[in-house]
């Protein structure tokens, strides 16, 4: 007996140990569950499990090297442009006592919610308003989303807003009690302004209503509510524009470290990148005509919304367009492969760094493989960051479980009960139930050949249009910073400045002298289509006619900005009233340049305000021999890349015969530029 009790208690205790254990097991799950959540992706990238794997063939040229200030270098004539949107004359702060408040809804995309929040701070500041903080319309759509942040705050930091904005004009939060609760009983006016409306718009029918209800809402549904060229007398207006698109808007903290992170991730191995912007989507290429560019069902979509969008008004044109003559013609995005094809022929490498950006790519992944058979290191949001990180981005969100279908009708119940009911077998079988329509958005879009209208968009689609909001605002922060950011169209579904032109404003303002592309599109299409039939017989002179066009568009693609995207976006450009010159810099640039678009380009940028003494750092930094940035096309070893067959490498990666013809072409062309 005493034998068995001694079993028992060892038992009891064997038995206790393991629940300790087993508890213990548990918490150690939850520490290591939370740590990898929050942790793993601070580790180096050869310990994460991103998607990208650098691969590089070659070392980094010296950053003193000709080649490399050819292909990474500053735009020597624009290094003495330095942003300045401070107000240059008597400025009032707001005062106490205002007119009323301002409510505004936006909407549409991200580029479209950047234009229209520095319209209406415009607009208030204008109309001596109180401003509430503005309502994003594509995240109060979305079903689900996490709750932590809400319209405005799931995009921007409210608080950099209202601070930023404390001289400019009055922010609140929200609408007083009494006002929130008359706009829920739509007591309110309502104005639906019109796309880029005069100032006198506003003075003449905004304002008196205003001060006889102390309240307005704004709907503001085409991408901005205030004209971009205002009158001289309004200068400082456009200012104001600067400080809020370019400082009080600033992403909210989660945004910001993600994008931080991914930015770290593309510099962790010591080169400099290339960022692009596809600029292809649905909206653009039906607008554009631009449908057969794409086979398959993606012709019929884009026909499709060309239907639609001119039965509403949108498109004035014809729904069948030669898509052949809009490409030449320059009306239609230059495809990642073109795109490719330039960049290879001015001399970058294949193992050069890419950065797609955008929320949608039309066509998907398969339009981007002819860019990764000539690039190694295509990357994107996806590959850069993971699952988790991009969960903590989105916030708490709640799980969607798709509800059942209605109850069936009244009739067919009937029907059915009385077939249950009727006489002896055989009889008919009954009709099987209808299936609930369903549409895959990556899959066979059925509706095309169904209905005119286009479907309205499930619950899951329309979370996913607010996610696109915190992709879009990833891309911009690093197409922002990029060294080099070349767009593959500048136009959106509306033929107005899309998200390309907003990092090329945004790049022109903050750091002028980064290069930056606005390839011709007419011209390029010409180019590529020299060569297509011929690619790997590419003569010295299409080379050179590429890297001329290149080099020719980064200081001619600003002029044609301010001459055609300026008239419709002026954060597309916004020079010169939020630039500033360092001393007489100018003059400068102008003696060490040669070319007759020098003196063109400082008339078209008309910057006559001197920067301020505190950013008078010392004189600007020229170069010792003085080169010309259209004259610079020394290189060794890194426009080789493009037209021989390389015999490491059997993927289509063309070369240069070898280094002597190609040293002999540098010569020649260096010595055409000289002439």
């Amino acid at each position: 007996m005493k034998g068995e009790v001694k079993m028992k208690s060892k038992m009891k205790w064997v038995g206790l140990f393991g629940l300790v254990l087993s508890a213990f097991s548990i918490f150690i799950h939850f520490l290591l569950a939370r740590f990898t959540q929050m942790g793993v992706a601070d580790y180096d990238s050869s310990v994460t499990i991103f998607s990208w794997r650098p691969i590089f063939e070659k070392p980094i040229l010296p950053t003193n090297s000709p080649s490399y200030r050819r292909l990474w270098g500053p735009v020597k004539r624009l290094v003495s442009l330095y942003p300045d949107s401070n107000p240059r004359g008597y400025y009032a702060d707001p005062v106490s006592q205002t007119n009323g408040f301002i409510f505004v809804r936006i909407q549409g995309g991200f580029h479209e919610i950047r234009n229209s929040i520095g319209d209406v701070v415009v607009v208030a500041r204008l109309l001596n308003a109180t401003l509430a903080m503005p309502e994003i319309q594509s995240t109060t759509s979305s079903k689900g989303i996490s709750s932590q942040f809400k319209s405005f705050a799931y995009l921007y930091n409210e608080d950099q807003f209202v601070l930023s904005l404390a001289k400019d004009v009055t922010v609140v939060r929200t609408l007083p009690k009494d006002l929130k609760g008359a706009r829920r009983k739509k007591e309110i006016p309502v104005f639906k302004v019109p796309y880029a409306a005069s100032p006198f718009y506003y003075l003449r029918h905004v304002l008196p209503v205003l001060k006889k209800h102390s309240v307005v809402e704004l709907v503001v549904s085409e991408g901005g509510c205030l004209q971009a060229t205002l009158p001289p007398n309004f200068e400082e207006y456009q200012r104001l524009r600067c400080r809020v698109s370019f400082h009080a808007l600033q992403f909210r903290q989660e945004v910001q470290e993600l994008s931080a992170k991914i930015l770290q991730r593309l510099r962790a191995p010591g080169r400099p990148f290339i960022a692009f912007d596809p600029g292809m989507t649905r909206e653009s290429l039906a607008y554009h005509g631009c449908a057969e560019l794409f086979q398959d069902v993606h012709t019929e979509l884009i026909q499709h919304k060309r239907s639609w969008m001119i039965k509403r008004g949108i498109v004035k044109g014809k729904l069948p367009v030669n898509s052949a003559e809009a490409r030449l013609n320059g009306s239609c995005p230059l495809m990642p492969q073109e795109i490719g094809i330039l960049l290879r022929a001015y001399g970058y490498s294949r193992d050069a760094i890419i950065y797609v950006s955008g929320g949608e790519v039309f066509g998907g992944q398969r339009t981007l493989i002819p860019l990764h058979a000539m690039f190694e290191n295509v990357v994107d949001r996806t590959s850069l960051s993971t699952p988790w990180e991009m969960i903590r981005l989105y916030g708490q969100e709640v799980n969607l479980v798709s509800n059942p279908g209605p109850p069936p009708f009244i009739e067919e119940v009937t029907k059915r009960a009385a077939w249950k009911n009727a006489g002896p077998r055989p009889r008919p079988l009954p009709p099987p139930p209808a299936r609930p329509k369903s549409y895959n958005i990556e899959g066979w879009w059925g509706w095309v050949a169904e209905s005119d209208n286009e479907p309205d968009s499930t619950v899951m689609e329309l979370r996913t249009n607010a996610h696109k909001l915190l992709w879009e605002a990833i891309d911009y922060v690093i197409c922002v910073e990029a060294d080099v950011f070349i767009p593959g169209f500048d136009r959106d579904g509306k033929g107005h400045p899309n998200f390309a032109s907003l990092v090329m404003g945004h790049r022109l303002y903050q750091s002028a002298s980064s290069k930056t592309f606005r390839p011709d599109r007419k011209e390029a299409a010409k180019l590529v289509d020299e060569i297509c039939d011929h690619m790997y017989q590419a003569n010295h002179t299409w080379l050179k006619s590429v890297r001329r066009h290149l080099r020719k568009t980064l200081l001619d693609g600003i002029i044609e900005a301010s001459n055609k995207s300026k008239s419709l976006s002026f954060l597309s450009h916004p020079v010169p009233e939020c630039s500033c010159s360092l001393r007489d810099s100018f003059s400068e640039v102008s003696k060490n340049s040669s070319g007759p678009s020098t003196s063109q380009l400082w008339k078209s940028l008309g910057v006559a305000h001197r920067c301020p003494a505190w950013m008078d750092t010392g004189p600007v930094s020229q170069s010792k021999d003085k080169e010309n940035d259209d004259d610079v096309d020394e290189d060794d070893s890194v426009s080789e890349l493009f037209f021989r067959q390389s015999s490491e490498n059997h993927e289509g990666d063309v070369e240069l015969n070898n280094n002597k013809e190609e040293n002999q072409f540098e010569d020649q062309e260096e010595e055409g530029g000289e002439r």
